[in-house]
C-alpha cells in the first residue's frame, strides 16, 4: 500500500523556503512536490535556499527522482540553493547509484 505523499511551502525567515515532504515521492505525486516548490518560490521572490526535509519520505522512483532534478534546475534559476535536508539510506542509496548525489548534495 502506498503511502500519499503530503508537502507545504513555509518561510522560517524572509530568505528561506522549508518543504517537509512525508509520504512516497513517486509518478503518482512527484509534481505535486514540485509545484508546491515553484508556487513557493514564485510568491516569495527573496528566497535564497530552499530545504526540503526528506526525514518523512518513504519512497521515491524514478519519477520522483526526475522531479527533484527539475527543482534543483529551477531553484538554481530563481537564484536561490536546494537542500535536501534529513535524507534516510534509501535517498541516498538511489542518488549514488544514480550519479545524482553530488548534483543534488551540493557535494560537486
Amino acid at each position: 500500500m502506498t503511502s500519499p505523499l503530503t508537502c507545504r511551502w513555509s518561510k522560517p525567515d524572509a530568505r528561506t523556503g522549508r518543504v517537509m515532504i512525508d509520504g512516497e515521492l513517486d509518478h503518482r505525486s512527484a509534481d505535486q512536490l514540485r509545484y508546491e516548490v515553484l508556487d513557493g518560490l514564485g510568491a516569495s521572490p527573496g528566497v535564497r535556499e530552499v530545504h526540503l526535509d526528506c526525514a518523512r519520505l518513504g519512497f521515491c522512483d524514478s519519477y520522483g527522482l526526475s522531479a527533484l532534478l527539475m527543482i534543483r534546475r529551477e531553484v538554481d534559476a530563481a537564484g536561490a540553493v536546494l537542500y535536501l535536508d534529513n535524507r534516510g539510506p534509501s535517498l541516498d542509496r538511489l542518488l549514488r547509484l544514480t550519479g545524482t548525489y553530488d548534483h543534488l548534495t551540493g557535494s560537486e
